[in-house]
């Protein structure tokens, strides 16, 4: 038969058997700080305001961030016609663009900014109810 332990030996064995077991048990690598990662932004079209001036539409835009050159063009509506559209070649140098539009009648205009087939921004100057 068994020996007669006593509880302070019995506890004491059982946890030096279960310390024994753990000590194996641990992480090979943990990164403490995660890789930096570089996320490639679209262009930003920032301050974008459209404003009548007399008898003209004035746009002015500019574009922000990391971008090919190309260019950035506008199509001008009032409420659901189109009246026409334009635009400007950008680069790292010239970054902001004016558009003009002759509107001699007040209306609901709309402007739709696009770089590279991907509309960025729509301004809007409503001086009628659409």
């Amino acid at each position: 038969m068994f020996p007669r332990l006593s509880f302070p030996l019995l506890a004491l064995l059982l946890t030096s058997a279960l310390s024994a077991g753990l000590t194996g048990c641990r992480y090979n690598f943990v990164p403490l700080i995660p890789a930096q990662t570089d996320v490639p932004l679209p262009a930003r079209i920032t301050g974008a305001t459209l404003v009548r001036e007399g008898e003209q539409l004035r746009l002015r835009a500019q574009l922000e961030g990391r971008f090919e050159p190309g260019y950035l063009s506008v199509k001008w509506y009032d409420s659901s016609r189109e009246l026409g559209s334009d635009s400007v070649y950008l680069d790292s140098m010239q970054r902001q663009a004016n558009f003009v539009l002759e509107a001699p009648a007040k209306g609901a205009y709309r402007a739709l900014l696009s770089f590279g087939g991907l509309v960025l921004r729509q301004v809007e100057l409503y001086e009628v109810q659409p």
